[in-house]
């Protein structure tokens, strides 16, 4: 590389970040991606770059880690990290190209990443993200460590999670319990407009909920998209088929075209008041 082109890199390194709200479109399961990055405790998939190596994504890693070599070669990398330079998918590119110049056994230490590759750019197009949820974070160690001070640390870290299921039947929503309570948060990648029609359209004929005993309490905002929370007392297989209808009539609400109701625009405009804080 020559000395005006080593310049022009470093220069890049520290140009500031620009600010990119849907970090993750255009990545396979975007819903997922989200999911496991603001609210999924223990969850991983596993992603294939464009030079055909694997790399596991994980919602948490050991001490909020950003990245890691395993023994074996294998890369790690962690969605639950306090960094945020702008772009989180420029953050988790510059993890993913570290840790593919580093040695085994070693973790990937973030610092501010430049203007550099984006995950998009990294990723096999056709790259799958098929997303297991764990049930603790003994998938960590499976293997590798098997010390009984490890079993006490992670017994106690697996106490403090929520019991979280990922419905089959649809795309990126998460059943949860935390102590009496259960809900379904659902990451829609809709672009939000005609989705908050939509779901006032279904709220004033009543379609809004997943069968009797379930509420439609509100939604958040995470990356760009919008996130729908239900409360209810079913278990996670038991909506699986409500869901699943429910997205046939959401689908059917998105394609109409004719303008609002004012009772339609006051449902809306109650949903966009009810931004809940479930997480």
């Amino acid at each position: 590389m020559g000395k005006k082109s080593r310049l022009k890199n470093k220069a890049a390194k520290k140009e500031r970040m620009p600010f990119v709200a849907r970090t993750f479109e255009g990545l396979p399961n975007e819903g997922d991606w989200i999911a496991l990055r603001e609210f999924v405790p223990s969850a991983s998939a596993t992603i294939t770059l464009a030079s055909g190596r694997t790399v596991r994504i994980c919602s948490l890693l050991p001490g909020n880690g950003a990245g890691i070599v395993r023994p074996d070669g294998e890369i790690w990398v962690g969605l639950q990290v306090a960094h945020n330079f702008g772009d989180i998918s420029r953050d988790l590119a510059y993890v993913v190209e570290t840790a593919l110049e580093m040695e085994p056994g070693q973790p990937v230490r973030m610092t501010e990443p430049g203007v550099g590759s984006r995950l998009q750019d990294l990723i096999d197009p056709s790259s799958s993200f098929d997303v297991a949820v764990h049930e603790g974070f003994d998938y960590w160690v499976e293997g590798t460590d098997e010390r009984p001070e490890t079993a006490e640390l992670l017994a106690e870290a697996n106490q403090t999670i929520a019991p979280t299921v990922r419905l089959e039947s649809v795309d990126s929503a998460y059943w949860t319990e935390m102590g009496p309570q259960r809900f379904l948060r659902w990451v829609m990648t809709d672009d939000e407009t005609p989705l908050l029609d939509a779901l006032a359209r279904l709220k004033v004929r009543g379609e809004e909920t997943l069968g009797e005993g379930t509420k439609l309490i509100g939604h958040f905002r995470a990356h760009g998209r919008l996130v729908p929370v239900w409360e209810f007392d079913a278990s996670a297989a038991d909506l699986e088929k409500p869901a699943l209808e429910f997205r046939g009539r959401l689908e059917a609400a998105l394609a109409e075209d004719a303008p609002l109701t004012s009772e339609q625009r006051s449902a809306r405009a109650a949903l966009l008041s009810g931004q809940v804080q479930i997480r």
